[in-house]
């Protein structure tokens, strides 16, 4: 038995062809074109990478999409006066400070200065507390991405078991908060773990975020089970460097019922994502509905 591969590539263009509609219709009913701000601070060349590819799927969905370039030895100060101005900018509905952040600035206090509304990260303090508590809230792109994809292919997901490992702010913490509030019976395992190989064996659904190169192989999936690998390692192999999730997809894909691949599966979500959450920021700060299914 061969596990169903879940294609996050036609999935993300899937997204961002309803996105484009809806944002089609926002400019020719309200005259309305939703904005997103990108702020790179630094030359980190992964980064420039990011920012290029959201500034050009940006503009392909039709929206507005405003870059800010920043030296590396940008001051703190400056940096959050443009954040000030990007928070009083009626034409930006989303703002997006690229991480990792140079040394000298602190990530927690230039994400936490962005307005809540504009948040569309879902990093800010406000959101990670609406979510915790179930209210609406803006939702980190990596973790909705994988949840639109399980819905996708299951359907409901209430009362299934869900195995989330990792436990960071970025990921683990968000996407165990958004299958409990699906009705999963949601474990978060992590490096800790006491006979981590145990719990991974009792999920339906199986998340990994670890960042660890194929930290999880097959014999610990469930037969039938459904992974979501999160992992994007670097590795070399055979003298030629490769991407690698943090499941060992080969022996994974023999057991479980469905998974997503590295490269190709939950990465091209993230920035479907992102353009989402813009374009629900964008009618949530209009008082207009809403896009069905492409929120949480």
């Amino acid at each position: 038995m061969s596990a169903k591969i879940i294609d996050g590539k036609a999935f993300a263009a899937r997204v961002r062809a309803e996105v484009a509609t809806h944002v089609a219709r926002l400019q020719e009913t309200q005259g309305l074109t939703p904005g997103l701000a990108v702020v790179l601070v630094g030359e980190d060349p992964a980064s420039q990478v990011y920012v290029k590819n959201k500034g050009i799927q940006t503009r392909e969905v039709g929206m507005n999409s405003y870059e800010h370039k920043l030296s590396a030895d940008t001051s703190e100060a400056d940096l959050l006066a443009l954040i000030a101005r990007l928070n009083a900018d009626p034409a930006v509905h989303g703002i997006l400070v690229q991480l990792p952040l140079p040394k000298h600035l602190d990530a927690d206090l230039v994400i936490n200065a962005i307005d809540p509304a504009k948040d569309v990260d879902g990093f800010h303090i406000s959101n990670v507390g609406l979510l915790g508590t179930g209210q609406k809230a803006m939702v980190p792109c990596t973790p909705l991405g994988c949840l639109m994809m399980l819905r996708d292919h299951h359907g409901s997901l209430a009362g299934l078991t869900a195995v989330v490992v990792g436990r960071s702010n970025i990921v683990g913490k968000p996407m165990a908060q958004l299958l409990l509030a699906d009705s999963c019976t949601v474990t978060i395992a992590h490096s800790r773990t006491k006979d981590l190989a145990e719990v991974c064996r009792r999920a339906d659904i199986l998340v990994a975020a670890v960042g660890r190169p194929e930290m999880i192989p097959g014999d610990w999936v469930k037969p039938g089970a459904t992974v979501i690998d999160v992992g994007i390692n670097r590795i070399e192999r055979d003298g030629k460097g490769k991407l690698v999730g943090d499941v060992h997809f080969d022996s994974a894909v023999q057991v479980a019922g469905a998974i997503t691949p590295v490269p190709g599966g939950v990465g091209p979500m993230t920035i479907a994502c992102l353009l989402a959450n813009t374009l629900t920021a964008c009618c949530r700060a209009h008082g207009l509905a809403e896009p069905e299914g492409l929120t949480a």
